[in-house]
């Protein structure tokens, strides 16, 4: 393809050129306005600058891709709801033999959430959990947050709802869900076991070395307990309420007798020490009164709801509540929910109904439905299943993600009509062929860089057509297996630099703010972990592609 008119390359190239500097920088001094306003005014500039018409700017947006991506929001945000998360931490943190077995965990079961879940979403529901047990077993934040990142990224190349290139592969390709996963996941576990080596080289020395942290325990008799527990009939609703904060505490070692065992209570509700022979949970109140929920439901003063952190009692409209940063602790969301009310079987309904839906989603997918039209339905099921107000719920959904995928498609459609990305193909293609290992190799450098340089998406946009254009036309047609390699490289070389990916900034960004334990990632100190595990990576990977 011809360059356009001298007119339309140059708007058309600062038209993009804003999308860029804004997509890449959201806080740059010039035009210090974020990723989805930067995109809407590259967008708005391709048509003022008339590099498409406004007919072409609304036909250039993609609505399937557009309707995936809900879809599959409104599904995490009630994966979420029903504990699927809680449940992962739980397994990371249960039984844990320290920092390497840990790093294993996370490393494995990250990569499977993201190929489900979403690359972004697993970040943003275990950075915090990563944080905090941490902070507990006294273990350096640094080779975790790296591995959810790295992991986050490279799992979710196996599937086309992992991340938003991948959207975007799968509808443009037109390749089925079951191609693409059995074409992709071979590489993408061998990634991740590369990966996690790498990771342990590197940080072996630090992860061998644990420091306990002593909380402030005080122990009592479990005859105390009885008696307590006993006698409670006997103290009014009021004497547990008045008594002001509450702490929550574990019984570990509990035997069938009852006898002669101790009780931890630890100094603060999100710095629990973790056993492996955690039984029931009681509350410690200021005066040492001792209660189990058990005992506490089976009177009827206070109701026990799942989904929040808050005991709530029948009587007087006080209300208990438990500290929230306790989501994070994997223990306190399974234990001493005993209450047999409707409301409780109900919620638990609710929850099977969630994974079930989420499993039939799944299997139309691996049966080669429609993408877009599977995750939408199966979002609309699990709304009218909830039975409430969905307000609440899609409030939770991006909605400004939404709106810059629809202006990038327009700004990215405008710079292409410029000819400057066919004519820079141009010179690239007779060298980045996929029919023998030179021209795979080059293509994936040219992916890798203009990743890292105009994002992973953009860069799909940009090549993926063209890329498949030239595969098709090599003997035997190899366009299926062009647009996987495009889908591998693109995706794990977000985990090159920092603004790689969206689920790295996400973690930097989570760890940085948090309140209880914030920890800085550098920019420097990913790349010092990123560049080799990229380029292991991706060499290793791609001959295991399969189109």
């Amino acid at each position: 393809m011809e360059l356009a008119d001298t007119k339309i390359v140059v708007l058309g190239t600062f038209a993009f050129l804003v999308f860029w500097v804004t997509a890449t920088f959201p806080k740059f001094f010039g035009l210090p306005i974020g990723r989805t306003a930067g995109a809407l005014v590259g967008a708005t500039l391709i048509v003022i600058f008339q590099v498409d018409s406004p007919e072409e700017a609304y036909a250039s947006i993609n609505l399937p891709i557009l309707g995936l991506l809900f879809g599959t929001m409104v599904v995490s945000v009630y994966l979420q709801r029903a504990d699927m998360f809680k449940y992962l931490a739980y397994i990371l943190s249960y039984r844990c033999r320290g920092g390497k077995d840990l790093l294993c965990r996370l490393s494995f079961l990250v990569a499977f959430s993201s190929a489900l879940f979403t690359n972004d979403t697993c970040c943003v529901l275990f950075t915090e959990f990563i944080l905090a047990f941490c902070k507990e077993k006294g273990l350096p934040p640094e080779p975790f947050l790296l591995a959810l990142s790295t992991s986050a990224n490279i799992g979710s190349s196996a599937t086309p709802i992992g991340n938003p290139q991948n959207l975007v592969i799968a509808i443009e390709s037109k390749i089925s869900f079951g191609r693409f996963l059995v074409g992709v996941v071979p590489a993408m576990v061998i990634g991740i076991t590369l990966n996690l080596s790498l990771l342990l080289a590197m940080y072996w020395k630090p992860l061998s070395t644990i420091v306990i942290r002593k909380s402030e325990l005080k122990t009592v008799n479990l005859s105390e307990i009885k008696s307590a527990t006993e006698t409670e009939n006997d103290q009014s609703h009021n004497d547990i309420v008045g008594n002001g904060d509450l702490q929550k505490c574990h019984s570990m070692d509990v035997s069938n007798d009852g006898k002669s065992n101790s009780l931890s209570k630890c100094a603060a509700t999100h710095e629990m020490s973790v056993d492996r022979h955690l039984e029931t949970t009681i509350f410690v109140s200021e005066d040492c009164t001792i209660r189990t929920i058990d005992s506490m439901t089976s009177e009827g003063e206070f109701v026990g709801n799942p989904n929040v952190d808050i005991l709530e009692p029948k009587q007087d409209g006080a209300s208990l509540v438990a500290n929230r940063s306790c989501e994070m602790c994997a223990q306190c969301f399974l234990l001493g929910w005993n209450d047999p009310s409707w409301k409780v079987w109900k919620n638990r309904f609710w929850k099977l109904s969630v994974y079930l839906v989420t499993i039939g989603m799944l299997a139309a997918l691996l049966a080669g439905l429609d993408l877009s039209w599977c995750t939408i339905t199966a979002a609309i099921a699990l709304i009218v299943l909830d039975f409430e107000d969905a307000g609440p719920s899609l409030n939770k959904v991006s909605y400004s993600l939404l709106v810059f995928f629809s202006a990038m498609f327009i700004t990215v459609d405008g710079f292409n009509r410029t000819g400057l990305p066919q004519k820079f193909w141009s010179v690239v293609e007779p060298h980045a062929r996929i029919n023998h290992a030179t021209g795979i190799a080059v293509l994936a450098s040219v992916v890798i860089l203009l990743s890292n340089i105009a994002s992973n998406v953009p860069t799909v946009l940009l090549l993926g057509p063209m890329v498949a254009a030239s595969s098709a036309s090599l003997p035997g047609g190899g366009e299926a297996k062009a647009w996987l390699i495009l889908a591998w490289a693109s995706t794990v070389a977000g985990n090159l630099t920092l603004v790689g990916s969206a689920a790295n900034l996400i973690v930097c960004e989570q760890a940085r703010m948090s309140t209880r334990t914030p920890y800085n990632l550098s920019f420097w100190r990913h790349l010092r972990f990123g560049f080799p595990s990229t380029i292991i990576t991706v060499a290793v990977g791609l001959p295991l592609i399969r189109g």
